[in-house]
């Protein structure tokens, strides 16, 4: 997760090199960050959650890890046509929904599944 979070900030600095603000640099740099700092967070509460659960979340872990650093590297490097600021806007906003899409459909799922 550091690496993926280190890197994916690295790529949207490198991307953003030619910003001249500031606050709008820090804004999107949460931004980006705060989906691994999402799943780093439910990591560290996840002991007493399925195994399934707990697998998912790995899972999506390493999802997000590996498209961050390849979607933010193709967009820094310029290998897309793609708007740059667009990118760093959806990029979290799908690692997001993918957290809060499949996280609790595993959590249902094995709740079924003990009963």
């Amino acid at each position: 997760m550091l690496v993926g979070a280190v890197g994916s900030l690295g790529f949207m600095l490198y991307a953003a090199r030619h910003q001249n603000s500031r606050i709008l640099l820090l804004l999107f740099a949460a931004w980006v960050l705060s989906p691994f700092v999402a799943v780093v967070l439910a990591n560290a509460v996840s002991q007493r959650w399925s195994v399934l659960t707990r697998a998912t979340l790995n899972v999506t872990m390493l999802v997000i890890t590996l498209g961050s650093l390849a979607i933010y590297g193709d967009v820094a490097l310029g290998h897309t046509k793609a708007k740059i600021g667009a990118v760093f806007l959806m990029v979290p906003l799908a690692w997001w929904l993918l957290i809060a899409v499949f996280v609790p459909i595993a959590a249902f799922v094995s709740r079924g599944k003990t009963r």
